[in-house]
């Protein structure tokens, strides 16, 4: 996990919305490139889910990372 990742899951779970990567990189000041990359990875690992071709929403797993139910040494593929 990486603090973009965090910041990412926040920003979705905060703002209770579907963005798209620039949306996102827009108001948490990360590259579209760099959050695009980040978003199909934290959506391999479950925490993020691609709503349509470029929307995603946190997971119940994501839900659950961002109240320290689970770690980010849990998680895998990020």
């Amino acid at each position: 996990m990486t603090q973009a990742d965090e910041r990412v899951l926040e920003f979705l779970h905060e703002k209770d919305i579907v963005a798209s990567p620039s949306v996102i990189a827009a108001n948490i000041d990360y590259t579209q490139e760099y959050l695009s990359r980040r978003c199909r990875k934290l959506t391999d690992a479950g925490l993020l889910q691609r709503v349509d071709a470029s929307n995603y929403r946190v997971t119940d797993l994501g839900e659950r990372f961002l109240k320290g139910d689970i770690g980010g040494d849990e998680i895998p593929n990020v």
